[in-house]
C-alpha cells in the first residue's frame, strides 16, 4: 500500500469497510442463529439487511470513483468476527451468551463507527459531498444498531443474565 494524498487513505478506508461488510454478511446469519432471545435475533437480522445496503453504498462510491472494491482484508473485523465465534460456541446460560452476543457485536458496531466517521471526514474534506451523504447514511444506521443493542441489553438480557 502506498499513501501518497488524502485520497489513497480514502480509498483505503473504504476498501477497509467493504471487506468488513463483507465478512459481516457471512457472519452475522450465524450469530442470529445462535441467538437465544427472539429479539435480539430479530435485530441481528435487520442489521444483516442494512449491512447488505451498506456494502451496496459503498460500491456506488467505488463506483462513481471509478476503482474497484477489492483489494483489502480488514484484519480488525476478522478478529472481532473470531472472538465472536468463541462465544458463539460457549456452553451455558442462553441470556448469559446473548449478552455476550451484544458485547461483541457492539465491538464490530463500534468499529464501523469509526470506520465510516473517518471515511466521512475524508470525503468531506476531498469534496465528495454525494459519498458524504452516502457515508452518512450508513454511520447512521451503525449508531442506531448500537442503540439498539444497548437497549436490549439494558432492558432484558442483561439482567436475566445476572439472575442466573
Amino acid at each position: 500500500m502506498e499513501l501518497t494524498s488524502l485520497k489513497d487513505l480514502y480509498v483505503h478506508e473504504l476498501r477497509d469497510l467493504f471487506n468488513a461488510e463483507s465478512q459481516l454478511v457471512k457472519a452475522l446469519p450465524k450469530v442470529a442463529k445462535k441467538a437465544h432471545s427472539d429479539q435480539l435475533r430479530r435485530a441481528i437480522e435487520k442489521h444483516l439487511e442494512e449491512t447488505k445496503h451498506q456494502k451496496e453504498r459503498l460500491q456506488k462510491i467505488f463506483d462513481r470513483l471509478g476503482i474497484k472494491a477489492g483489494g483489502e482484508t480488514c484484519e480488525a473485523m476478522q478478529g472481532l468476527i473470531e472472538e465472536s465465534e468463541e462465544i458463539l460456541k460457549a456452553k451455558g446460560d442462553d441470556d448469559v451468551r446473548d449478552a455476550g452476543i451484544i458485547a461483541a457485536c457492539q465491538r464490530v458496531e463500534h468499529y464501523e463507527i469509526s470506520g465510516y466517521g473517518s471515511a466521512r471526514t475524508f470525503a468531506r474534506t476531498l469534496g465528495f459531498e454525494e459519498d458524504v451523504k452516502i457515508l452518512e447514511q450508513s454511520l447512521e444506521e451503525e449508531k442506531s444498531a448500537d442503540k439498539e443493542l444497548n437497549r436490549i441489553a439494558m432492558e432484558t438480557i442483561n439482567r436475566r443474565a445476572a439472575a442466573e
